[in-house]
């Protein structure tokens, strides 16, 4: 195994079962043998969770044999959640959600499945007798395949 990507892949796999409730988002090695690793937790992920990951990684192998840098971070607020796990993390947050039809939701996540997610929001329709809107409550059920990126809203509270 000479290839600086199996090999970090290995040490990052053993850095993760030593913390199961640290999962990985991204795991890519540069040309210019950069290891760069984005995990996610189930919890929130701190700066210690970062270094016995990137030391786990850094550690193991040999800088004599390869010139290498190594980079471990948690996905920025600014980037979509891509594995149900982050969903199920995220639970009970507004979300900004584009499917793959090119439908753009901003709801409430109120429940994750294996399988899919299942939005709610409020929406202004046109009454069903006369003239004028109404708000009516939506729900939507949508499988993972379906959402091309779901992001987390922040929202800041003016007091």
């Amino acid at each position: 195994m000479s290839n600086l990507k199996e090999k970090s892949t290995v040490f990052l796999n053993e850095a993760l079962a030593e913390n199961p409730s640290l999962f990985l988002i991204k795991h890519e090695v540069t040309p210019n043998n950069h290891i760069k690793v984005i995990i996610d937790g189930d919890e929130d992920v701190s700066i210690k969770d970062c270094i016995a990951v990137s030391r786990k990684i850094e550690h193991q192998l040999d800088r004599d044999e390869i010139d290498f840098s190594v980079e471990v971070a948690s996905p920025g607020v600014s980037e979509p959640l891509v594995l149900p796990r982050q969903f199920k993390k995220n639970k009970g947050r507004m979300l900004e959600v584009k499917t793959k039809e090119g439908k753009k939701i901003k709801a409430d996540l109120v429940d994750v499945t294996d399988d899919f997610v299942v939005l709610k929001w409020k929406a202004r329709e046109p009454k069903p007798i006369g003239k004028g809107k109404h708000t009516v409550q939506k729900s939507l059920n949508l499988p993972y395949k379906d959402i091309e990126t779901a992001k987390v809203m922040v929202i800041f509270n003016k007091k």
